[in-house]
């Protein structure tokens, strides 16, 4: 039976983990990803989640900790953010070459130095080519809804799943929120068994010495398994969707009705924008909004069709891919190569370092992207822009 609550981020992260039946919570705490793991070790403590919570010395030993537990048929969870998740990164690609369906949340922290606990997407850029499906969630409700989908997919693609919140916006943040009950979840998200489990009676080898001539062959191998997986995650959001009333796409359109111009965001800043539109609109301009909530792996068709009738396309990275500018932008401009020059795009970074952006900000992008257009269609080189630079 569902019900309304208010929740921070973080809690109601714990619950959809909870809801899911977890068996191993492996984590290390680091802000702003604390709470999550706080919350899930009471819910060990008190009896309402029947799991095994692992303390570990650090989030390497996090990961390598539900690397074992998923071959050895568990259902796993942990989560991290900024340098944690760094320090995780090279344990990161053992799941997803392993097809081991591990679930996680990354609570974005931007990298240091200089030191931050606050919120950007560096540490997200930084992880994009694990081969972990990931979603990016802009509020509370996506946070527990996507963390519930994301066992559903992980368990039937055999890929682990990753589901991205910002910082601080959404981990700390109380939200009004809808939380269907136990039984619901219970029966969206299957008793896992995976098929090929580490067993002693039946002793196997995973995740061996390769020497040069299978290693290409596994990694392809692996490569057309993960770009299969989009059926099964669009088909799992399609069936949350009618169960639940919530539906998820991989690339979401907010008043994209005859816009010449639109924004890309991904996020929490993406409601931000959305009140940007709205004053754009009402004055005239013909802007809408695009929301990439499909991350890996990335929607090329749906991002392809969304702009087919767009003139310039607007994107907001939150982090800086240095000598390249923004790492999203990027993405999008290889997404869209074949469309030749339309849309033209404009790149901007903002938003680093938990820094807020603003409507006014979103709308001056608009205003200045215009202007970059002219010179793009010129024929000159454009730089990105950081916004909300002190002068």
């Amino acid at each position: 039976m569902k019900k309304v609550v208010g929740l921070e981020g973080s809690f109601a992260i714990a619950e959809a983990v909870r809801m899911a039946n977890t068996d191993v919570v492996a984590a290390y705490p680091i802000t702003p990803q604390t709470h999550i793991v706080e919350r899930l070790s009471e819910m060990v403590a008190d009896g309402e989640l029947d799991a095994e919570f692992i303390c570990v010395e650090s989030e390497h030993s996090a990961m390598s900790a539900c690397v074992g537990a998923s071959a050895a048929g568990a259902r796993v969870f942990t989560c991290s953010a900024g340098q944690g998740l760094e320090l995780m990164h090279e344990v990161l690609y053992i799941p997803s070459s392993m097809r081991l369906p591990v679930v996680a949340v990354a609570a974005n922290r931007a990298l240091s130095a200089p030191l931050s606990v606050w919120c950007d997407h560096s540490d997200a850029m930084a992880i994009r080519d694990i081969g972990w499906v990931q979603m990016f969630a802009e509020n509370n409700q996506q946070a527990f809804d996507l963390t519930v989908c994301a066992y559903r997919i992980a368990e039937e693609v055999l890929f682990p799943a990753m589901v991205h919140i910002d910082g601080f916006f959404l981990s700390h943040v109380i939200e009004d929120m809808e939380l269907p009950g136990d039984e619901e979840v219970a029966a969206f998200i299957p008793e896992y068994k995976h098929p090929f489990t580490l067993d002693p009676d039946n002793p196997v080898s995973m995740g061996c010495y390769a020497p040069p001539f299978i290693y290409s062959e596994t990694k392809k191998a692996q490569e057309v398994a993960f770009e299969s997986t989009k059926p099964k995650i669009l088909e799992t959001w399609k069936e949350f969707g009618d169960l639940f009333g919530r539906h998820y796409l991989p690339v979401e359109h907010y008043r994209m009705e005859g816009a010449k111009i639109a924004l890309l965001t991904m996020g929490s800043c993406s409601e931000t924008a959305m009140l940007a539109v709205d004053e754009l609109r009402e004055e005239g301009e013909d802007v809408g909004l695009i929301r990439l909530r499909l991350w890996r792996p990335f929607p090329f068709k749906e991002l392809q069709d969304a702009v087919k009738e767009v003139g310039l396309l607007v994107v907001l990275d939150r982090a800086v891919s240095f000598g390249m500018g923004g790492p999203v932008c990027s993405e999008v401009k290889s997404a869209l190569y074949d469309q030749r020059k339309k849309p033209n795009i404009v790149g901007f970074i903002g938003g680093l370092g938990g820094r807020d952006i603003s409507v006014d900000e979103f709308k001056y992008m608009i205003q200045e992207a215009q202007k970059k257009e002219k010179a793009i269609e010129r024929g000159e080189e454009i730089e990105t822009e950081m916004i909300g630079i002190r002068e």
